[in-house]
């Protein structure tokens, strides 16, 4: 399967620099999965969409401050660190810019000294594992010294950061938000639960997997980065009831649909109060064991999010669909719009 058949034109313009500044304004495609029919709605009104005993499954990581700027203590150079994954023992796993200005034993100061990161090893692709020095709380630290790792694409400074976070983002972590979320406000929420439709919780930290483009023409020999997720028996036992009783598991996010497809795969369809690492690629032919459907954004060409997404409708859909989103307007990637791919695309009178 070639990286070119996951390629697609997006004019730069459409690339959303900046939140809207309601969440739920925002633009929404509703992708009928089996046929490709579409609908053009706005994010707010999803809760037409989605019926009585459906099931919500968002991610409630929170993103840290991960982006840190401070300078090799032999030499005063300047150098970037992105926290990528807590390992233990304040043990990190980073990407380090330029990562060529960096050997084992360098120690980078942050703050003046509040905060220093001591180089272990060093990986391909700027990869480098630290080991952090401070007294205090890590997170209130980074709080002071850190800012809000955006994606390259996004150009303009972010004046309010909260808007990187989703309004349940609980468990710090995460190297970038999950995007599919940002969409939702509280009272959405609330609305959704007042009428029926359960929502419910897993963790997945994102790390790598998200800053790592597909640098393989053949895709079945692109690595997936593997990332930290959690499940509780709480929602473990809301997604087996909905499995049972054949009400729809909707994920909230390419995240959540990768937590919940890892946790189903290893258990036989089955859902368990776990947690571990998963690097789990989906691309079409996946046959997918959790969820019936997805709310999602708009990912890059050639990504592993598009092959995801084209797995889960098909590939010509997935592209036809974007197609569509392009030509009305529709704006990309993180704080751009959104898209529900389903099996039911009909709205609750």
């Amino acid at each position: 399967m070639d990286i070119s058949e996951f390629d697609y034109e997006l004019p730069e313009e459409l690339i959303a620099q900046t939140p809207l500044e309601k969440r739920d304004s925002s633009k929404l495609l509703i992708l009928n999965k089996n046929n490709g029919e579409i609908i053009h709605e706005h994010f707010m009104n999803i809760i037409d969409y989605l019926h009585k005993g459906d099931v919500l499954v968002l991610n409630d990581t929170k993103v840290i401050p991960a982006r840190l700027i401070g300078s090799k203590e032999e030499t005063n150079a300047s150098i970037e660190l992105l926290l990528l994954k807590d390992l233990g023992d304040d043990t990190w796993e980073c990407l380090s810019k330029p990562a060529k200005r960096l050997k084992e034993g360098t120690i980078i100061s942050f703050g003046d000294g509040l905060l220093k990161a001591q180089v272990i090893s060093k990986y391909d692709e700027g990869l480098t594992h630290v080991k952090l020095i401070y007294k205090g709380i890590l997170m209130e630290i980074l709080d002071k010294l850190g800012t809000m790792p955006l994606p390259p694409y996004i150009h303009k400074q972010l004046k309010d950061q909260d808007r990187y976070q989703t309004v349940y983002a609980k468990i710090s972590g995460s190297a970038a938000a999950p995007t599919a979320g940002l969409h939702f406000t509280k009272e959405l929420l609330n609305k959704i639960q007042d009428k029926g439709i359960i929502i419910t919780y897993v963790t997945l930290h994102v790390g790598l997997g998200t800053f790592r483009p597909v640098q393989v023409d053949n895709i079945l020999e692109h690595h997936m980065h593997s990332e930290y997720y959690v499940m509780n028996k709480e929602t473990a036992d809301i997604l087996n009831k909905a499995k049972e009783e054949g009400r729809r598991i909707i994920a909230v996010g390419t995240t959540s649909t990768r937590t919940l497809e890892t946790i189903a795969t290893n258990n036989n369809g089955k859902f368990i109060a776990t947690s571990g690492n998963t690097d789990i690629f989906i691309y079409p032919g996946y046959q997918f064991k959790a969820i019936d459907a997805l709310i999602t954004n708009f990912h890059l060409p050639k990504s592993t999010l598009v092959m995801l997404v084209s797995a889960l409708a098909s590939r010509e859909y997935i592209l036809n669909a974007y197609k569509i989103a392009i030509d009305n307007k529709y704006r990309f990637f993180s704080f751009g719009d959104a898209m529900f791919i389903t099996n039911d695309i009909s709205k609750d009178k």
